[in-house]
């Protein structure tokens, strides 16, 4: 039988054109490339090697709209600088692109009517489910529980505990610092963080916290200093912890920004890093972990992998498999100058759990 030649009509190959190739009829040729039906392997196998002479691509909208699906997923984020929900979504897309699912990603830039716009829009489209995110793990008001579709948070959470959550360990992050400094031999910390009012920073400080006193250290909550996510707070919270102890010997930041601040005011007062005083900052942000002097040893939040997780668990509710609460994703220890490099890194805190 002749082959269709579509190449010369200037047009893409249609189902018509591979059960031509293939010698069957219209209906035959759709349930092969389906997976539906009940025939032969050597008629399955000729379809299949028709369709790909013809480089025939089945219309995925076609198929979803049979299946009741549209092979897309909503992103809704609050977080406008996209430092966090980037990574999260470009996780998320990795596992959903291999479902060839589109993911439609919105900015609310905190506005709830926006949000509420938004949310109208990515259901008017159809989408499959929805993956909201922002740059704190503070619990947020639902986005709604009777949407019709499946909703799972990345990097924030719901009011309402029953719904899907995926979050870093900032709590096994602190403890991978605690652990880090006491494997370099330095047991006189400190601990300069953001404001108390974030529970990351909180969770950073228990974490960091109970790891040193669980190893005999004299740490206690009273000595955290809580202050602002900034190189400034870093340089002013240095000067206060140096004055409250000047034989300090490791000191742990909840960010990089504040890390970098902490550098500048020691390398001022003559303080070498690591010698005198290892360094540790939180993000694992490459550029500002990079650039500070020397280079920041850094806790990762992993934050691809949330989003990775994230879009594996809305899969798994689009398939009628939902999951309920908080699941954490480890972070882990990026070891560079300013703590003590012949120190090998520690491991992953365990697996992704449930909270």
């Amino acid at each position: 039988m002749p082959s269709a030649e579509p190449g010369s009509e200037g047009r893409r190959p249609t189902i018509r054109d591979v059960a031509a190739q293939a010698g069957v009829s219209i209906g035959t040729a759709s349930k092969a490339l389906n997976g539906q039906g009940k025939l032969r392997v050597a008629t399955r196998e000729r379809v299949a090697a028709a369709a790909r002479e013809l480089g025939f691509a089945p219309n995925v909208l076609a198929k979803a709209l049979l299946a009741g699906r549209t092979y897309t997923v909503g992103v809704i984020t609050t977080d406008s600088f996209g430092r966090f929900s980037i990574p999260v979504m470009l996780g998320a897309e990795d596992a959903l692109g291999a479902g060839q699912i589109s993911v439609f990603m919105c900015d609310t830039r905190d506005d709830p009517a926006r949000e509420r716009q938004y949310l109208d829009m990515l259901l008017s489209r159809r989408v499959d489910g929805l993956i909201v995110t922002g740059r704190r793990i503070e619990p947020r008001p639902s986005i709604g529980v009777t949407l019709g579709i499946p909703v799972v948070y990345a990097m924030t959470q719901s009011l309402d505990t029953d719904e899907p959550a995926i979050l870093p360990d900032d709590y096994g992050g602190g403890q991978l610092a605690a652990g880090h400094f006491l494997q370099c031999g330095r047991t006189r910390v400190g601990h300069i963080t953001g404001p108390e009012r974030f529970l990351a920073a909180r969770k950073r400080a228990s974490g960091f916290c109970e790891a040193v006193i669980g190893a005999g250290g004299t740490f206690s909550p009273n000595d955290v200093l809580y202050g602002e996510w900034s190189e400034r707070w870093g340089r002013e919270g240095a000067h206060i912890l140096l004055r409250a102890a000047p034989d300090v010997e490791a000191i742990f930041c909840g960010s990089d920004q504040i890390a970098r601040g902490v550098a500048d005011t020691l390398r001022l007062l003559g303080r070498r890093v690591p010698q005198d005083i290892a360094l540790i900052g939180f993000d694992n942000w490459t550029p500002m972990a990079l650039g500070s002097d020397p280079p920041l040893t850094s806790i990762d939040m992993c934050l691809e992998d949330v989003g990775r997780t994230a879009a594996e668990h809305l899969l798994a509710a689009i398939n009628d498999s939902p999951t309920h609460g908080v699941h954490i994703v480890p972070c882990r220890l990026v070891v560079r100058d300013s703590t003590d490099p012949q120190v090998p890194a520690g491991d992953q805190v365990g697996q992704v759990r449930s909270a």
